[in-house]
């Protein structure tokens, strides 16, 4: 079981997850084979008709993914593993497949290149014809060009062919993706956490998807907590400021000896705010003989205001 961790980019999480899963059936490593070549693969052309295959992978759990996949179909390979000069100089992984005649044929019924041996932009449709051979494709996909942050997923194709083709993909299981141009490459990509976690889901990332779904409830308990105390704020404000102003209101009054004038409920509730000034409407008018309604207090506090106005 994965736990997913929060020092950890929520994409490598996501990424060891899906790499610890092994499909069993035949057709299901295909779809996951031939996405991974449509997304981080690589065809070189060497002369003499010969032809080698790469796969560039960012972590070490998705090389070793890979490296199991060709082996079950016998298919001779090698991890190689190399630092980027660019970015955070982070470590890679390159799988490297001799052009033989095994390899070649498993990479045709994979749908990654022609009997001619040309590359194909996308797979035929019989590779994903079955509902586990499609989430077995969209795994593969996201192994090997996927990134996922907290509001967006993204899977990188070389061409539009490709991510046009994973949205097809994603869309026949009910899972909704766009296709975007990026500068010399094209992704699928989706926004917002119940769209990314349906496409995890479908890939199979039953962990990730609980991490979703938990940090969406924190993040509205946390949004409505923050209303919460806003409003409350507010509310202190606004009360406040009132409560300032009926007390300027009172002491006018009473330096002009109005006070003892008054109807004996205005007087009551002026002698009661200049004895209380932070409390509230409500506890006012609990404090008054009778004990008087919020309405009540505000409208004779409104009153005495009024009066000191004039």
């Amino acid at each position: 079981m994965i736990v997913y961790s929060n020092r950890m980019p929520l994409s490598e999480d996501v990424r060891n997850e899906l790499a610890g899963i092994a499909p069993r059936r035949e057709c299901d490593r295909l779809a996951e084979l031939s996405a991974l070549f449509h997304t981080a693969g690589s065809i070189h052309l060497r002369g003499r008709g010969e032809v080698s295959v790469h796969l560039d992978l960012s972590t070490s759990a998705v090389a070793r993914r890979a490296f199991a996949l060709l082996r079950s179909f016998d298919v001779e390979c090698e991890i190689r593993s190399y630092r980027r000069r660019a970015f955070d100089s982070g470590t890679r992984y390159q799988l490297h497949v001799p052009g033989r005649n095994r390899a070649l044929q498993v990479l045709h019924e994979a749908g990654v290149v022609t009997v001619g041996l040309a590359p194909l932009e996308r797979p035929p449709k019989r590779l994903v014809a079955r509902a586990c051979c499609r989430g077995a494709y969209l795994r593969g996909a996201l192994l090997g060009g996927g990134s996922v942050s907290r509001a967006h997923l993204e899977i990188r194709t070389g061409e539009r062919g490709g991510a046009e083709f994973i949205t097809e993909v994603a869309a026949s299981e009910g899972v909704c993706l766009t296709v975007g141009e990026r500068v010399g490459h094209a992704v699928a990509y989706a926004k917002g956490a119940e769209a990314i976690a349906d496409v995890l889901a479908t890939a199979g990332a039953a962990g990730a998807v609980l991490t979703f779904a938990e940090r969406a409830v924190v993040g509205s308990a946390k949004s409505r907590a923050n209303r919460l105390a806003n409003a409350d704020h507010a509310n202190l404000v606004r009360t406040s400021r009132a409560a300032g102003a009926q007390l300027r209101a009172l002491r006018r009054l009473e330096r002009r000896g109005a006070l003892a004038r008054l109807p004996a409920e205005l007087r009551e509730l002026a002698e009661l705010r200049l004895a209380h000034p932070a409390l509230s409407l409500r506890e006012l008018g609990l404090k008054c003989r009778p004990p008087a309604t919020k309405a009540t207090v505000h409208r004779r506090l409104q009153k005495l205001i009024l009066l000191s106005q004039t």
